[in-house]
C-alpha cells in the first residue's frame, strides 16, 4: 500500500492531521519492493527448496496453478507460480501446469488435477466474482446468463473437492468469489481488509502438528499485509496452523482485530477432499525462508492427499 502526498488549500489544522497520518502510516508500512523475476531469483529459489519431501508418495501428482487475476495485481504471482513448480521439480512430488483460462473449471476439466492452487486469483470489488469478470471480457451474452456461466464454474470448483480434489488458496486468492457465501463456506473465510505492510510475528498454533514442524516453536518475523477475514471465518470450521497477535498489528479498523489472535494459514476437509489457506505472501522475498518453502510443499501434499493429519474444525472444540 502506497501513500500518495497530495496537498491543496486547506486549514492548516486539516494539513497537519494529514501529514500526522501519514507520518504515522509510513512509520509502520514497509512496502519491499518487487523483485525481477530472473533466472539468478530462480537459481536462488532452487537451492532453498527442500531436497525431498518429508512425506511419502505414490506417485507424481499433477497440480493446476491458476494464476489469472481481474482485480488487484499482486506482483508476486509469477514468482508464486515458478516456486511451486520449483518445489515439485526439485522434490519428485508433482509436476506443475500453469494457467489462466477459466475453462480449466469445467468439471471434466478439473478432474484432470489432483489439486488446484489459487495464485492471487484476485477479484475486481465490484462482483467479487473472477468468473463473472472473465467471462463478461471474453462473452457478448447477457448478464444473466453470464452469471449463471460464473456460478456453474464455481459449483464445478466445490463439487471437485468434495469429489476429492485439493484445494490451495494463497494469499488474495481468498477474494476469488469473494461475496458468495458457498465458496467461502469452502475455504473457510472471505477476505476483509488489511493494515499496510509491517513485520511482525507468525506463530506456530501447534508445534506438534505435522504442517508446522517446518517452524521452529516460536515463529518467525515476517513482512507481509496482515490479513483480515469475516462470513465462514467467524464459525472455526478449519484447523488453524498459523497465527498473528492483533495486539501486534498497527493500523487496524476501529473493531476489527479485537480477539487476541487472527489466522493466517489453516486447513479443513470438504468431502473426501482437502483445502489449505495461507496469507503469506504479497512478496517474493517471503519465499527466500526455506522454513516457507517447506511449509508449502507439506501443504501441497496434504491437499494431494498423501499427508495424513488432524484437520478437524477448531469451532467443533
Amino acid at each position: 500500500m502506497k501513500i500518495i502526498r497530495t496537498i491543496k488549500k486547506t486549514a492548516w489544522p486539516c494539513f497537519l492531521g494529514i501529514a500526522l497520518l501519514v507520518s504515522t502510516q509510513n512509520s509502520y508500512s514497509q512496502d519491499l519492493p518487487e523483485i525481477t523475476l530472473d533466472q539468478a531469483w530462480l537459481e536462488k529459489i532452487q537451492q532453498l527448496a527442500p531436497e525431498k519431501s518429508r512425506f511419502p508418495f505414490s506417485k507424481k501428482k499433477k497440480v493446476l496453478v491458476f494464476s489469472l487475476h481481474t482485480g488487484f495485481e499482486h506482483w508476486v504471482i509469477p514468482h508464486t507460480e515458478e516456486m511451486i513448480r520449483i518445489l515439485g521439480e526439485k522434490s519428485g512430488v508433482f509436476e506443475v501446469m500453469g494457467s489462466k483460462d477459466i475453462q480449466n473449471f469445467e468439471l471434466e476439466n478439473l478432474q484432470k488435477f489432483d489439486a488446484v492452487v489459487l495464485n492471487n486469483t484476485c477479484s475486481k470489488p465490484e462482483h467479487r466474482n473472477l468468473f463473472w469478470d472473465q467471462l463478461s471480457l471474453t462473452s457478448s451474452a447477457d448478464s444473466v446468463e453470464l452469471m449463471n456461466k460464473a456460478l456453474s464454474l464455481e459449483k464445478n470448483l466445490i463439487q471437485y473437492v468434495k469429489s476429492g480434489g485439493g484445494l490451495m488458496v494463497l494469499h488474495g486468492g481468498i477474494t476469488t468469489q469473494n461475496k458468495s457465501n458457498a465458496f467461502s463456506e469452502l475455504v473457510g473465510g472471505s477476505f476483509d481488509y488489511h493494515p499496510p505492510q509491517q513485520e511482525f510475528t507468525v506463530w506456530v498454533e501447534d508445534p506438534n502438528h505435522p504442517l508446522t514442524k517446518a517452524f521452529p516453536s516460536e515463529g518467525f518475523r515476517h513482512i507481509d499485509e496482515p490479513y483480515f477475514y469475516m462470513n465462514a471465518y467467524e464459525k472455526l470450521n478449519f484447523r488453524p496452523l498459523l497465527y498473528f497477535k492483533n495486539e501486534e498489528i498497527q493500523g487496524k479498523r476501529k473493531g476489527t482485530g479485537i480477539h487476541p489472535k487472527t489466522y493466517a494459514a489453516w486447513i479443513r476437509s470438504e468431502g473426501k477432499g482437502k483445502v489449505f489457506y495461507a496469507s503469506p505472501s504479497h512478496n517474493s522475498q517471503s519465499f527466500e525462508n526455506p522454513a516457507l518453502l517447506q511449509f508449502f510443499l507439506d501443504a501441497i501434499q496434504y491437499v494431494i492427499g498423501d499427508v495424513s493429519c488432524d484437520d478437524s474444525p477448531l469451532g467443533n472444540q
